[in-house]
């Protein structure tokens, strides 16, 4: 009975460690996948910063880093997302105390960013990469901006770019680039919690992407 347990255990540790070894690379690829950046970027009319995800000040900074290298001269923020409850408190008279755009703009500020060159555009009816997408791009044709670099998080960069080109076609030139402070690890992020959660739900957003796409 005894003998068997152990092998029962050696058989388990063993299929462990050839899982561990095996998957690794498997895993890596996974996470690797996801992440499509432009090199090197090429000079556009402005960086435009996805706000719909996670770590946002992380987009703006590297936006701001974009910026400063004189590869765009303007800098376009989206926001103003309101739930259904925010939505009812301001239809009983409730008013935000400041505009949605105070912050993103105090950060871009804070890396020599001017404010005359921040695009502001109020898209309160986005509420993912699509329509995001779809109501921001309006807005920067008729501002005359057709060369952007989208800017977002690391595992978002290439279904953000694949949306962008495929809504737009030939109407914009589409760079992309990837947060650098954004802490996702391609070839790590199954140590993570917050990344396993972000792979999952990208992935997740990639079927139900492709699967509209279809219907």
């Amino acid at each position: 009975m005894r003998r068997n347990k152990k092998r029962i255990l050696f058989l388990l540790l063993l299929g462990l460690s050839g899982v561990f070894l095996l998957g690794k690379p498997l895993l890596s690829g996974i996470g690797e996948f996801l992440v499509d950046e432009t090199k090197p970027l090429q000079k556009a009319d402005a960086a435009v910063v996805l706000t719909t995800g996670v770590d946002y000040t992380a987009r703006l900074i590297e936006a701001a880093q974009i910026y400063n290298k004189e590869l765009v001269d303007k800098i376009v923020i989206n926001g103003d997302r309101k739930s259904k409850v925010l939505q009812g408190l301001e239809e009983k008279g409730y008013r935000e105390e400041c505009h949605w755009s105070v912050n993103p703009v105090s950060v871009l500020n804070f890396f020599d960013v001017p404010t005359k060159d921040i695009v502001i555009i109020d898209a309160p009816e986005a509420y993912d990469t699509v329509s995001e997408a779809e109501i921001t791009g309006r807005f920067l044709r008729k501002f005359g901006l057709n060369r952007l670099i989208v800017t977002t998080s690391k595992f978002h960069t290439r279904r953000a770019g694949y949306i962008w080109r495929n809504i737009f076609d030939e109407k914009f030139n589409i760079q992309v680039a990837a947060a650098r402070k954004d802490p996702f690890d391609p070839q790590a992020w199954w140590r993570h919690g917050r990344q396993i959660r972000q792979v999952m739900a990208e992935y997740g957003a990639w079927f139900f992407y492709l699967l509209k796409k279809r219907l």
